[in-house]
Formats: C-alpha cells, sequence, structure tokens
C-alpha cells in the first residue's frame, strides 16, 4: 500500500502531456532521455492489460527501491500491498492470486493448498489440502502444523501489531486462548485442526462464503514453530518460496538470494528468474524516480508511482512514456479525522472537511493523472459505491464552514494537529495544503511527521498517542483486500476492529455503522449486500468521519530490462512474483 507537491506548471500541464504533447520535460526538440531498449516496454498503458517483455531465462540481479522501511517482512505483521505483493517470493500462502495482468490478476489460484477451499457445514467450515514435497530453507518439511501456528501467532495483536483481523474476528476460538506466546497449551482444535500433516481445517463462528481470501492472506505463510522469536522473527523469516533471505538491515537493505528447498514442482505459478533480489531502503523519492528513469533500479516498490517533479520528464519523453503506465486502484488516500475535541463534534468535523481545497488536495497527490477527487471513502471500483455528493468538491466553501464552526462552538476556529507520514512527499504535500485551506476560517493545523515503518503502530494508529498529542487529523489511505464491501470498508469503519495499537480505523465509531456492517455480513443476495456497503460509505461521509482526498491512480514507470512486467489487479501495481532481468 506514495510522494511531493504538484507545482503548479506542471499540474497544469498534464492534460496536454497525456495526449502526447512533448513540449516539458526532459527531451528537448525531440531528443529522448528516457533510452532503454525496445524490448523495455510496448507503448503507454501496455502493461495493464498483457505482459511486457516476457521471458523464462532465469539469472541477473533484480533491483528494487523504497523510499523508507514498511511495518514488516514478518508475514503475520503486516499490512502494505507493497509487503504483500513482495513477500510471495519468499512465503507462500495457502492460497494466492493468479499471476496475469489486470482484472485476471484478482483470481485467487491454490498454492501451498492443492485447490481451493472446500467448504462445509454451511460455509463455517473449510478444508485445505496441502501439496506434497513442500519444504522450508533448512529442507524440513512444511506441514499443516506449521500452517496452523502462522495463523494463531498473526492474532497476537500486541506482538505483532500489524495485518487483519479477519481470523480474530471470525475463527471460533476458544475462550481461554489468549496468545500462542501467552496460552501454548490452550487446545485450538475447535478453530483450526491438523488431522494429518497435510490437512488442515478452518472452523468459523458463523458463515462467510468468501473465506478464500482469507486464506490468500500473508497470515497463512507457514511459520516453523521451533524456528519463531516473535517481533525478531522479522529479521529473518524462514522462507517456504523460491527466495530466502540472505541478509536483513532494518530500515537500509534486504538481499534475497535462490532458496535450495524451494521444488518448482510443487509450484505451478511461480518462474523463480533472478539469481538475486536487492531492495534499498530510505531512497530519497525523487532520486528513486531518477534512479529508476536512468536503470539503476528496475522496480518502484511502493507501486504507488513516480513525483509530480517526474511527471512532466516521463510524459514529455516519447521513450520514457512508453515505459509507463497509469492504472486506476482499488485505493483511497484519506485524512482520518479523529474525535479529539472539539473534533469529537460533528459539526466541528464538517467545518474541515468544506473548509478543505479538494482541488489543492489532488495537485498535492500527483494531479488528475495521479487520483480523481473522491467524493466518497469507497473507490468506483468496489461493488456497491454509489456517487455520493454531500460536500464540495472544488476548493472549498468556506461560508458552510463558517457555519459549521458557529454550530459547534468555535465561530473563530480552533487548533489542532496533523500527522503524516514523512518519507511521502505527497501526504506531506496534502497536509501543508490542508493548513493553508483550514487557516481560511481559523483552524490552525500544526504539522507533525511520522516514519512509514511506526507510523500504525506507535502514531496515528495509536489512540494514546493520539490523545496524548491533540492529533485530530492523520493522513493515510486504503487498499481493498479484495474488491468488495467487506474487503475494503470493514478494517476501516468497524469500531470493533480498534485496538491499543497499529489500527488502520483511526476515527469512525459509530454504533449504526457497525449494525449496518453486521446486517451487510448476513445478507446472502449480492446486490443487496452491496447496497447496503454502499449505505455504510454514505453514513461514513454523513458523520464526516474521514476527507476523501482522491480516488488513487498512479503514473508507474517499467524499469529498463525488466522482464515479465503487468499490472495486477490484485496490487494495482506491477506484479512482483515473475519479474525477471535480461540476460545477455
Amino acid at each position: 500500500m506514495k510522494k511531493r507537491l504538484a507545482r503548479p506548471a506542471v499540474t497544469a500541464a498534464l492534460a496536454a502531456l497525456t495526449l502526447g504533447v512533448s513540449a516539458c520535460g526532459g527531451g528537448g526538440g525531440g531528443q529522448s532521455t528516457g533510452g532503454g531498449s525496445a524490448s523495455s516496454g510496448d507503448g503507454f498503458n501496455a502493461a495493464l492489460e498483457k505482459v511486457v517483455n516476457p521471458s523464462d531465462k532465469k539469472g541477473g540481479t533484480l533491483k528494487m527501491a523504497i523510499t523508507e522501511a514498511w511495518d514488516s517482512i514478518d508475514p503475520g505483521d503486516t499490512y502494505y500491498a507493497l509487503s504483500w505483493n513482495l513477500l510471495r517470493l519468499y512465503g507462500r500462502p495457502l492460497v494466492t492470486y493468479k499471476p496475469a495482468p489486470g482484472a485476471e490478476g484478482r483470481e485467487l489460484v491454490p498454492d501451498l493448498a492443492e485447490s481451493l477451499g472446500t467448504p462445509s457445514d454451511g460455509g463455517k467450515t473449510w478444508t485445505y489440502r496441502l501439496r506434497e514435497g513442500l519444504k522450508f530453507e533448512d529442507g524440513t518439511p512444511i506441514t499443516s502444523k506449521d500452517v496452523k501456528y502462522a495463523v494463531l501467532r498473526s492474532l497476537d495483536k500486541k506482538t505483532f501489531v500489524n495485518g487483519p483481523t479477519y481470523f480474530n474476528d471470525w475463527l471460533d476460538l476458544p475462550k481461554d486462548f489468549v496468545s500462542v506466546y501467552e496460552t501454548p497449551d490452550v487446545n485450538t482444535d475447535q478453530a483450526i485442526e491438523t488431522p494429518d500433516d497435510r490437512t488442515i481445517v478452518f472452523h468459523l463462528k458463523k458463515p462467510y462464503a468468501g473465506f478464500d481470501n482469507f486464506a490468500a492472506l500473508p497470515s497463512t505463510v507457514p511459520v516453523p514453530k521451533d524456528k519463531d522469536t516473535g517481533v525478531k522473527y522479522r529479521q529473518h523469516p524462514i522462507a517456504s518460496g523460491p527466495y530466502m533471505f540472505e541478509k536483513v538491515e532494518e530500515g537500509k537493505q534486504y538481499t534475497l538470494v535462490r532458496n535450495p528447498h524451494w521444488d518448482p514442482n510443487t509450484d505451478p505459478i511461480r518462474k523463480a528468474l533472478p539469481d538475486r533480489i536487492e531492495i534499498s531502503l530510505g531512497v530519497e523519492a525523487n532520486d528513486l524516480d531518477n534512479r529508476l528513469i536512468s536503470g539503476d533500479v528496475h522496480v518502484d516498490l511502493a507501486g504507488t508511482g513516480v513525483q509530480a517533479a517526474a511527471l512532466g520528464t516521463v510524459l514529455g519523453d516519447p521513450a520514457l512514456k512508453a515505459r509507463a503506465d497509469n492504472p486506476t486502484s482499488a485505493r483511497t488516500w484519506f485524512i482520518s479525522i479523529l474525535d479529539t475535541p472539539p473534533l469529537d463534534n460533528v459539526e466541528c468535523r464538517k467545518a474541515i472537511i468544506y473548509a478543505a481545497d479538494r482541488v489543492g488536495l489532488q495537485n498535492a497527490y500527483g494531479g488528475e493523472l495521479q487520483g480523481e477527487i473522491a467524493t466518497g471513502l469507497m473507490p468506483p471500483s468496489i461493488d456497491g459505491w454509489q456517487k455520493l455528493d454531500l460536500y464540495p468538491t472544488g476548493t472549498g466553501d468556506l461560508e458552510k464552514a463558517k457555519a459549521a464552526l458557529q454550530a459547534c462552538g468555535h465561530p473563530d476556529g480552533f487548533e489542532t494537529v496533523m500527522v503524516y507520514r514523512s518519507d511521502r512527499p505527497k501526504e506531506q504535500a496534502a497536509a501543508e495544503s490542508l493548513q493553508q485551506a483550514l487557516a481560511r476560517v481559523g483552524i490552525k493545523l500544526t504539522l507533525k511527521g511520522y516514519p512509514t515503518s511506526d507510523y500504525f503502530a506507535s502514531y496515528a494508529g495509536k489512540p494514546e498517542f493520539t490523545r496524548k498529542n491533540n492529533v485530530g487529523l492523520a493522513a493515510h489511505g486504503w487498499a481493498a483486500d479484495w474488491n468488495d464491501g467487506f474487503g475494503f470498508l470493514s478494517q476501516i469503519v468497524d469500531s470493533r476492529t480498534i485496538r491499543e495499537s497499529g489500527n488502520y480505523n483511526l476515527s469512525v465509531k459509530s454504533k449504526e455503522i457497525d449494525e449496518l456492517i453486521d446486517k451487510a455480513m448476513a445478507e446472502p443476495d449480492k446486490a443487496k449486500r452491496d447496497a447496503i456497503w454502499g449505505e455504510i460509505d454514505r453514513k461514513v461521509m454523513e458523520g464526516a468521519y474521514v476527507l476523501p482526498a482522491v480516488w488513487a491512480k498512479a503514473l508507474l514507470l517499467r524499469g529498463k530490462g525488466v522482464t515479465n512486467v503487468f499490472v495486477t489487479g490484485a496490487f494495482d501495481m506491477y506484479d512482483y512474483l515473475n519479474m525477471g532481468v535480461e540476460q545477455p
């Protein structure tokens, strides 16, 4: 699941650039600075619907880079789309997404398991059978007990503060089970059974027809109990996929090499082409773009597109534009409006939304090519989406903002703190835009940036911190875990998911919304269920719990010499599973 304020000149030029005008940016006089072999790209947006530069050649080093560390490489403690995409190189969940371009990439296919799950008991019980011959990086056989242990350890949200709570919420766990560390002797067979080394059976508290979506979560990547080191496991997750970690320097570099005990005969979806994968962390955002353009880096791991500073260069140079793709994602960039006083008053929250310059926020996220102004939290690609029209989408309505301030007892405005991820210039730009817009009605924002790696665990997602530090606004974003209302909204609007830290729902606390979520989950008719999710989105906006910024798009750039490049509908970024590098 990301970077600087779009300068007005760049933003104004975007429409012209999209039509192929090459006056701005690096080319000059028709000369190309982008370069790269013809195989590096088949034209603008080519990777949206097909595999660009297909190859089965093995060898070489695939070089990735990112501006800062994400939450964790531990499969049981991560909630970034980029991480879920990457970890399939070293970890194999029960089920995963088909490595294919576009919407076909959302299709679930068996991974560790021989097939998708077999339901019984009206959808409350799900059974999977593991493939034969699976091994960890040390040659130890992978069994169903390793998958069970992985799921159970991920439930400990005090130790592993990141990651979804689907298994916590749905498994039929015994009441005396706390965690694998605190209550290791409690029998959990009523939740997960392993009748033999290749069979695993999940028991739910209530039916869920889409349980294969749960089986695709990273928390089903097997973890050997005797190698589990709790929070330190992130220093060397034990590989079940074709690559294993040679070097882990947290915040600096990860290096992956081939796993000698991965058997391609057990794995029909992975090509495992590069000999090595090197990931550089802490690369300045604009420098990363320049290195991607020049060919020093193959992949921007974050997958959220180039910075505003590079837009003109990429779109104005025919050779670079031919290496670019502009996918729309099931992601919304938004600002949570917390209930820190006086924002515990709905009218004060509405004042924020009315006073916001929505065009300024769009520009902060990179302009029209990087996102459409959002009218609700749920993006249009999610089933059940409704076009809402509750707030202005232009530069703001200051009269309505002032009226709302009057109604909440703060006619002259108030002060609060806004936080954002410090390594993401787009979020900083959004915060600066909002600071300027709200000042017009007397609302004073103090801006504070915090690192991505601990943003939800220690800062924005930790209620104790936000209360003590008067945090009223927090910039972040959300991509669908899968593309329906439940897969997009449940983790960010259900108040019952809020815990001590590691939260992604930072602001929505509504009994009415919680009840609508339960109603949606109990509704067997898809059309009616989708309609309820649309109504939930409306209730979120009526309560002014969030200020949506944009429904995300990204201008992605294919690296020079990269093979098997395509945008997957599972993550709306390049699929990292089968990328390779050209060989002489």
